[in-house]
């Protein structure tokens, strides 16, 4: 789903193409992920050692056995503190262990529950909305189309003066076509096809006049 030169160009035509029909301003994000999940990872990180300790007190006399093979059976009668000092051992074990397992970002991402992924998606187009776009424009008509590839999630957000004028519903063939690009693999497809329909909404609520400048940029931004 990588982003090409050739998607670029036709996402920024599509932005300059779409702005000639209305006074509002689309701006186009991809990002290659919108959270890195160390939280979401670690949640099952503690699962694992919860499920650790059950077993452990499920099984208590294994577990004595499995102390005794390593240290040879000449460790005698276990202390309480024995017992506890080994099994935080084995905690500590099992915590760098899963941790490693986590490590890789496809791992974390397959872990980590979709309403999540869709939440932390939202959050992050809103942050990056209110920081470059949000009342960038003198009518208040940005609207920012985002993509997050990692995810495969994208998000519509947009001004105040937008909102006020468009259902959330109108976006949906645009997220629609955009969602189905993501599927196929089609990234740059999809984003202009969305922005081909975002102006199409625009332009029947906010109608070029010629006297809005272009304040916001066509060209893809990159995160």
């Amino acid at each position: 789903m990588a982003i090409t030169d050739i998607d670029r160009a036709a996402i920024g035509a599509a932005v300059t193409a779409a702005e000639r029909t209305t006074d509002a301003e689309i701006v186009a994000i991809v990002a290659d992920r919108s959270d890195a999940y160390h939280d979401a990872a670690l949640h099952w990180v503690l699962l694992g050692l919860l499920l650790l300790v059950a077993v452990v007190a499920a099984i208590p006399a294994t577990f004595i056995a499995i102390l005794d093979a390593v240290y040879g059976g000449w460790g005698g009668e276990w202390t309480m503190g024995q017992l506890f000092a080994a099994l935080l051992i084995l905690l500590i074990i099992g915590f760098l262990a899963l941790r490693f397992a986590t490590a890789p970002d496809a791992v974390r991402m397959s872990l980590t529950p979709r309403a999540t992924k869709t939440r932390r998606v939202r959050a992050r187009a809103v942050l990056l909305f209110r920081a470059a776009i949000e009342a960038r424009t003198a009518t208040r008509t940005g609207v920012l189309l985002y993509v997050s590839l990692a995810e495969h999630r994208a998000e519509i957000v947009t001004d105040d003066a937008v909102l006020t004028k468009v259902s959330p519903d109108a976006w949906g063939e645009a997220m629609a076509a955009l969602v189905e690009g993501l599927k196929d693999g089609r990234t740059g497809d999809g984003m202009v096809a969305a922005i081909g329909q975002v102006g199409a909404v625009l332009a029947d609520h906010f109608p070029f006049t010629g006297t809005d400048p272009n304040e916001l940029p066509d060209r893809l931004i990159e995160l």
